[in-house]
């Protein structure tokens, strides 16, 4: 079921902040995926907290899943496989039962499965061939789990960019691009107006924008994505703090403020929400400010 964008739509917040306030730890290389393994039935109840918190798309727990990982962890492939749709089909249930709204499948960068931080940054010494290579296999599974949108998400560079745009081109299905971005560039230091420009004619793509970014960022970027691509814009920033890779904590304060939301609708966001830090409080707090 294609998402609607002729108005807008909160999407969730921080799963892996909500399954840490529920008392577990996610220092594991496989992130919130890991819950997939140990306490799928906590990744249903946080998908459910958000879309009674006002949110109309939920995000997959898929974000650091990664056959490479998984196998880290002595799971096999078929095994690996089967975790991935399990991700789908929790939030597809969270869904039915709240009785409306969509499912993203999030597809996170090459750097997050190294789980060290990569992911802002970029620049993995690895060709764009490569990075599809890397990327195919998970998401041929992921795309063929019965998600409504592909979140390709947190793309820290271009080069990235150009193989998962490339790949669902291939595939045909609906997704979005957002890249982390620093100020008014990707988090590896390229133009905006480059950056957004990689999926600009490509109608599988049927939004861009930016997530895991500061607050501050989102507005910027927005002009350029309307500007370069025409689409439909989707933000979903952190709260502000920074990621401290090495340490696996989020640092700095929060600089989430309420009163940026109907700035970023107004200028053009048809998809809104939060990413790392973002309670279901925020996205109850985003849903009342879209809201006709």
């Amino acid at each position: 079921m294609r998402i609607p964008l002729d108005s807008v739509l909160v999407s969730d917040g921080g799963l892996a902040t909500e399954l840490e306030a529920r008392g577990h730890d996610l220092t594991d290389d496989l992130w919130s995926a890991r819950l997939l393994i140990d306490s799928p039935d906590e990744i249903a109840a946080v998908h459910s907290a958000f879309f009674r918190a006002g949110a109309a798309i939920a995000t997959t727990a898929t974000y650091q899943a990664s056959f490479d990982g998984f196998a880290a962890r002595g799971i096999d492939r078929a095994r690996a496989e089967a975790l991935m749709r399990l991700s789908v089909a929790l939030a597809r249930d969270a869904r039915d039962e709240h009785g409306t709204g969509w499912v993203a499948a999030s597809i996170g960068p090459y750097g997050a499965a190294l789980a060290n931080g990569e992911e802002y940054r970029g620049r993995y010494g690895l060709t764009v061939g490569q990075l599809a290579s890397w990327h195919r296999p998970r998401l041929d599974v992921i795309a063929d789990a019965g998600a409504d949108v592909l979140a390709l998400e947190t793309v820290p560079d271009i080069d990235e960019a150009e193989a998962l745009v490339g790949l669902v081109a291939d595939l045909g299905l609906p997704a979005w691009l957002s890249y982390t971005v620093d100020g008014s560039a990707t988090g590896a230091g390229q133009s905006l107006s480059d950056a957004f420009a990689v999926a600009a004619g490509v109608p599988e793509i049927i939004a861009i924008g930016v997530n895991c970014c500061a607050p501050h960022d989102v507005l910027p970027a927005i002009a350029v994505a309307k500007e370069v691509s025409g689409k439909p814009v989707v933000v979903y920033p952190n709260s502000g703090e920074v990621w401290d890779g090495p340490r696996r904590r989020w640092t700095g304060a929060s600089s989430w403020a309420p009163c940026l939301i109907p700035q970023w609708v107004a200028a053009g966001a048809r998809i809104v929400g939060g990413c790392c830090r973002v309670r279901p409080a925020d996205v109850t707090r985003i849903a009342a400010d879209v809201s006709p």
